[in-house]
């Protein structure tokens, strides 16, 4: 569907309201790519009529229907922390066949989609919701949170260089924001750096250590704004409760229920989900 589609509201509907597909993918059905599919086949009628378009609007009080069986209610919104191992990619679906870590979430979650990326070889806090709309939100850097990671590089760190990356830096035709590196320790040729942006561009800080002649061996993201890593073990995923959900992202009390324990990731999540922008 192009942007520029004139989008049809619902008969006696106001002109504000939500595009069908997002409704659709809200209500954890499949994601709003599928959801269009599933109208261009004709599966979707609100009121009575099958939709031939997803350039549609609808509201709380359209009667949505999905091969004749009624839409479910939109799920509240929900937001996990995981700690993400290092070997998975952060991806739907892998063309190489590589496991992704919608292959190993608990088999109880709802669909979500993941805040942001982590790659491969990278590990810690990866952030999942089953939101899309909130994930896109929370990955704008005009939002300001600062992700904050701890990195392993090899060679020797001179801390005056990294004081520079405060004020940005370009490597080759790409240009970066501003970056705080703080060493931490060096012990022989290996040292630890604390390192914190906002941006969080496709392996920036894998680019950017490169450029000063640093090689990661090893990055683990232990902050996403006001979410942290803490001591959630390795695989593990837990719902943010819903006080500090309220607090962070203004949600209502009503829209949030309560979360239950940590859950060991392992198997098959409930469904696919959305692999965000910007891995590290």
């Amino acid at each position: 569907m192009s942007e520029a589609a004139t989008e049809i509201p619902a008969a006696g509907a106001p002109a504000a309201g939500e595009r069908i597909a997002k409704r659709i993918a809200r209500a954890g059905v499949c994601s709003r790519r599928d959801a269009e599919k599933l109208i261009l086949a004709g599966k979707v009628a609100v009121d009575g009529t099958v939709l031939k378009t997803p350039a549609f609007l609808v509201t709380e009080a359209s009667r949505i229907t999905i091969d004749g069986k009624p839409l479910a209610e939109p799920e509240h919104t929900r937001l996990w922390r995981y700690h993400k191992p290092r070997g998975l990619v952060t991806t739907n679906r892998d063309p190489e066949g590589r496991q992704t870590v919608f292959d190993v979430l608990p088999p109880d979650l709802p669909r979500v989609v993941t805040v942001g990326r982590l790659d491969m070889n990278s590990e810690g806090l990866l952030l999942l919701t089953n939101d899309g709309g909130l994930a896109r939100t929370l990955e704008l850097p005009a939002r300001g949170w600062i992700r904050r990671y701890r990195v392993r590089v090899h060679g020797q760190v001179d801390p005056a260089r990294l004081v520079k990356l405060a004020n940005g830096v370009t490597v080759g035709d790409q240009k970066y924001g501003a970056i705080t590196a703080v060493l931490d320790q060096q012990k022989g040729d290996n040292a630890w750096l604390t390192v914190s942006l906002q941006e969080g561009r496709n392996r920036e800080i894998r680019v950017v250590m490169e450029h000063l002649g640093y090689e990661v061996s090893r990055l683990i993201r232990v902050a996403y704004g006001p979410f942290q890593l803490n001591q959630l073990e390795r695989g593990m995923v837990e719902e943010v409760r819903g006080r500090v959900l309220r607090d962070q992202l203004g949600l209502t009390k009503a829209s949030i229920p309560a979360p239950p324990r940590g859950r060991q990731a392992g198997g098959p999540a409930g469904g696919s989900g959305r692999a965000g922008s910007g891995r590290q």
